[in-house]
C-alpha cells in the first residue's frame, strides 16, 4: 500500500478514524477530512501520521479544492453519519428527517462529485451506511430511509464508473461515539440485551467494521456490493 493514497470523510472518530489508522498502518498515505477543528487538532497528536484537513463534505468547493490539494486518490472513503431520522411512522418528524439526509446522504453525493474527477483509474469509492438500510426495525422508518439511500448508489455507481469500484459496508451495533446521546449505564444495559440476541453473541468495535471497508476499498475483485459487517443483525429481531 506504500504507494496508495487514501481520503478518509469523517476520518476523526469512530469507524472513519479506525479506517484511517488500518490503512496507515498497512503503508498508504491517508488523509482525513472532517468539519470539526477541535477533533482535528486532537488527531494532529494522536496520530500523526494521519494528514487532517478541515473540510464539511456537504461543501463541493471545500472538497473539490481538497481533492486537487491531494492529487490523485486511489481510495475515497466515506464515512458520514447521522443520528436523527428515528420515530413511529405515523408522527415521524419530517422536518428532522430532511436535517438527517442533509447530514448524511447529500454530503456523500456532494464528496463523489467533487473527488471523482481526482481518482485513480484503478482507484475504488467505499459508502459506509448502517444495517438498518436492511432490518425491519419498527419506530426506525426515518434511519432506514437514509441509509438505504446511500446503500442504493453502489450497484448503478459501480457500473457507471467501471473500472473505478464501488463498493459498501453497512454496519450493525458498534460500539462507537455514533452511542453517545445515551447515558453510559443505558448504553451499556442495551449492548448487553442486543449482544444477546445477535449471533456472533457481540457488539463490533469501530476496528472490526474498519477491518470490512479495508477490505471493501482495496480489494480489486470487490465491486457493485455492500458487506453485512452486522454481526447478524439482519437475521434476527433485537428486543
Amino acid at each position: 500500500m506504500s504507494e496508495r493514497t487514501a481520503l478518509v470523510v469523517g476520518g476523526t472518530s469512530g469507524i472513519g478514524l479506525a479506517t484511517a489508522r488500518q490503512l496507515s498502518a498497512a503503508g498508504a498515505r491517508v488523509h482525513v477530512a472532517a468539519r470539526g477543528k477541535e477533533r482535528l487538532d486532537e488527531l494532529a497528536v494522536t496520530d500523526p501520521a494521519l494528514t487532517g484537513h478541515q473540510a464539511d463534505g456537504g461543501d463541493q468547493a471545500r472538497m473539490t479544492a481538497l481533492a486537487e490539494a491531494i492529487g490523485t486518490i486511489d481510495w475515497l472513503i466515506i464515512t458520514l453519519a447521522s443520528s436523527e431520522g428515528p420515530g413511529p411512522i405515523a408522527d415521524l418528524d419530517l422536518t428532522m428527517l430532511r436535517r438527517a439526509f442533509e447530514a448524511k446522504f447529500w454530503p456523500f453525493l456532494t464528496t463523489i462529485q467533487a473527488v471523482l474527477p481526482h481518482l485513480a483509474a484503478d482507484g475504488s469509492i467505499t459508502l459506509v451506511g448502517a444495517i438498518s438500510a436492511q432490518a425491519g426495525l419498527p419506530g426506525t422508518a426515518g434511519i432506514p430511509a437514509v441509509n438505504g439511500a446511500v446503500e442504493a448508489l453502489v450497484r448503478p455507481m459501480a457500473v457507471e464508473l467501471a473500472p473505478i469500484r464501488v463498493t459498501g459496508v453497512s454496519p450493525g451495533f458498534v460500539d462507537t461515539p455514533w452511542w453517545s446521546g445515551l447515558p453510559e449505564d443505558a448504553r451499556r444495559a442495551y449492548f448487553a440485551q442486543a449482544a444477546q440476541a445477535l449471533p456472533a453473541r457481540r457488539i463490533a468495535t469501530a476496528e472490526d467494521v474498519a477491518a470490512a471497508v479495508v477490505l471493501a476499498a482495496t480489494n480489486p475483485n470487490l465491486t457493485g456490493t455492500v458487506i453485512q459487517s452486522d454481526g447478524g443483525a439482519r437475521l434476527v429481531t433485537i428486543p
